[in-house]
């Protein structure tokens, strides 16, 4: 497996950090103001999860698409 780029895993570290802090911080706040972030960081996260695995599909139809059938390897 590749290894990933010295930037790419301190970015990851980053977000992580980042929406985990934000995460924490929401159990002072207000229930309905808490209750919408959850919410909207739900269908944000859903939606961009199901964006990603539509293109990983389609990349992969694209493929056998284009394949003639043979394998090389």
């Amino acid at each position: 497996m590749k290894r990933k780029s010295i930037g790419m895993r301190m970015m990851r570290a980053a977000m992580a950090i980042a929406v985990g802090g934000s995460a924490m911080q929401l159990s002072g706040c207000d229930p309905n103001v808490r209750t919408t972030l959850i919410d909207g960081l739900q269908a944000t996260t859903t939606s961009l999860s199901t964006s990603l695995i539509t293109a990983f599909f389609l990349s992969i139809a694209n493929d056998a698409a284009a394949s003639d059938g043979f394998t090389t390897g």
